[in-house]
C-alpha cells in the first residue's frame, strides 16, 4: 500500500500581475478525488472570472477559503492528499522539476523561451515543497474576519460586526457569536448600548432598506480604475458621422440568405468590425498606442480587436487576436465565440489584455451616438449608434432609409485631427457603399 502525503496549492498568479482574487465557487468538496487539471474552482481577479484547474491528481483533503473570500496571490487555498513519490519534503531534483504539475491556461514547461521573471516567481509559488509552509492565514485588518454567510446574517439582524469577539478557529466569528451578540452576552457596557440601539432600529427598516451598499471589488473595480486613468492621460477627442447604412443592411440580409453563411450569427457589428480592420490599412496611426516610459509611439502591426462586452459582472473588453487575418467567416465566428464567453463570465484574463483598437456596440441599448472612453493603451475607439429608419435624403428626393451615427474617440497625441477624420470618413464611405471596399484594398 503506497504512502500519501499532504500538498498545498497556493492562488497562482492569474496574468498581468493580479495580486489578488476572489473565490466566487468551489467546484468541489473535501474528500472528492479529483484528475490532474480538473476545474476546482472559480476566482474573480481584476479583469475576469477564471476556472482555476487542479495541479494534483489525488484527494480534496481541505479547502482553506471559503466562497466570497477575497485571497492574496501566493496564500493556500486548498490542500490534497495524492500518492507520495517518494521525494519526501527534501528539494526536488531537476528530474522532478520536469514531473511539476502543467496548469491548463497558467502552467508552463519552465524551459520555455521568452518567460518573464514573474512567471518564474509564479510557478515557484506552486512548489510548496519550496516554501516554508503556511497553515495560519493571517486575517486583514480592515474588516472583522468571517465568512459571507455570517456577514449576511449580521446585516439581517442589524449587527455591528466591529463589536463581536469571534469565538472560531483564529479568530473567525461564527453565527452563534452574532445571535449571542442580539441576546446582549457580556459584551462591554459601550458595546451593548451600540447593539441595543441597531436592535431597535431593525423593525422600521426590515421591510425596505434606504441605502443598499455594494462592495467594488473586481471587474467593476478594475474597469473604473482603467476608465479614470485613461481619461486623465489620454487627451481625448470625439468626432461623430452620421451614415446611411441602407445599403449595408441590405448586404447584411443577402449574406444572411446565402449558403455560404448558413449557420453563422452576422450583425451589422460584424460588417463594421470588418470596415474598420480595412480603413486601418490606410489609417495605421489609429492602431498605435503612446509609450510614456520609454517616451516612443508604438505602431501595431497587427490588429487585436477589441469589443466592449456588458455582463453581470461589469463591462469587459475582450479582443480578438490578429484580427486583421481573418475572412469575413472567421471574423462571425470570433465574434460569436468572443460574446457567448464574456455573456457566461468565463472570459481568461488573456483575452483582456494585448488590444490594439476597441468597438462598442451602444446601439444595443437604443442609444444614438456617445462620447466613449478610450481603453487603456489604445489610441482610438469606435462606438456605433442604433440603426433608424428615418426620412434622408436620397437621389435628390426624401426617402425612409437605415441611418447609423458612429462616434470616434482618439487619443490627440497620436492622432491628429485630419487623421482621424479621414478614418471615419473613409469607414462611413464603405457602410454607405460596400462596393467601394475594391478600391481601398
Amino acid at each position: 500500500m503506497s504512502a500519501t502525503m499532504i500538498r498545498e496549492f497556493r492562488l497562482p498568479d492569474l496574468g498581468e500581475g493580479l495580486t489578488e482574487s476572489e473565490i466566487i465557487v468551489w467546484k468541489v468538496a473535501v474528500g472528492d478525488t479529483v484528475t490532474l487539471n480538473q476545474i476546482i474552482a472559480e476566482v474573480e481577479t481584476a479583469k475576469a472570472v477564471v476556472e482555476l484547474p487542479s495541479p494534483f491528481a489525488g484527494v480534496v483533503a481541505a479547502l482553506h477559503e471559503e466562497p466570497g473570500t477575497v485571497v492574496e496571490v501566493g496564500k493556500p487555498i486548498v490542500s490534497f492528499e495524492i500518492e507520495d513519490d517518494g521525494a519526501g519534503g527534501s528539494a526536488p531534483d531537476a528530474a522532478d522539476a520536469k514531473r511539476e504539475p502543467n496548469l491548463v491556461g497558467y502552467g508552463a514547461v519552465l524551459e520555455a523561451s521568452g518567460r518573464p521573471a514573474r512567471r518564474a516567481r509564479t510557478l515557484a509559488a506552486l512548489r510548496p515543497e519550496r516554501v516554508a509552509p503556511v497553515m495560519v492565514v493571517a486575517p486583514l485588518v480592515d474588516r472583522p474576519r468571517s465568512t459571507p454567510p455570517v456577514r449576511k446574517l449580521a446585516k439581517d439582524l442589524g449587527v455591528d460586526l466591529e463589536v463581536v469577539t469571534g469565538t472560531g478557529e483564529d479568530g473567525l466569528i461564527t453565527r452563534d457569536d452574532v445571535r449571542n451578540v442580539v441576546g446582549g452576552g457580556d459584551l462591554p457596557a459601550a458595546a451593548q448600548e451600540r447593539v441595543g440601539t441597531q436592535a431597535e432600529a431593525i423593525g422600521p427598516h426590515t421591510k425596505g432598506e434606504r441605502e443598499t451598499r455594494t462592495p467594488i471589488k473586481g471587474v467593476r473595480k478594475f474597469t473604473a480604475a482603467a476608465m479614470v486613468a485613461s481619461a486623465f492621460t489620454a487627451p481625448h477627442v470625439t468626432e461623430f458621422l452620421t451614415v446611411d447604412v441602407t445599403p449595408t443592411m441590405e448586404l447584411l440580409a443577402r449574406l444572411k440568405a446565402s449558403r455560404v453563411f448558413a449557420g453563422y450569427k452576422l450583425t451589422p457589428l460584424t460588417l463594421v468590425s470588418k470596415a474598420v480592420l480595412i480603413a486601418l490599412r490606410n489609417h495605421p496611426t489609429l492602431n498605435a498606442r503612446w509609450d510614456e516610459a520609454s517616451q516612443e509611439i508604438v505602431q501595431f502591426n497587427y490588429v487585436n480587436l477589441g469589443i466592449a462586452a456588458a455582463t453581470p459582472r461589469g463591462l469587459t473588453v475582450p479582443n480578438i487576436k490578429d484580427a486583421d487575418r481573418l475572412s469575413l467567416l472567421g471574423l462571425s465566428t470570433a465574434l460569436t465565440e468572443l460574446t457567448d464567453t464574456a455573456r457566461a463570465g468565463k472570459t481568461g484574463p488573456g483575452a483582456l489584455s494585448g488590444g490594439t483598437i476597441s468597438i462598442t456596440n451602444i446601439g444595443v441599448f437604443g442609444i444614438d451616438a456617445g462620447t466613449p472612453i478610450l481603453n487603456p493603451g489604445e489610441a482610438a475607439i469606435l462606438a456605433l449608434g442604433a440603426v433608424r429608419k428615418v426620412p434622408w435624403e436620397y437621389k435628390d428626393e426624401v426617402a425612409l432609409r437605415m441611418v447609423m451615427t458612429l462616434s470616434l474617440s482618439f487619443d490627440h497625441r497620436l492622432v491628429d485631427g485630419e487623421q482621424g477624420s479621414r478614418f471615419l470618413q473613409d469607414l462611413g464611405t464603405m457602410l454607405a457603399d460596400p462596393g467601394m471596399v475594391l478600391a481601398m484594398v
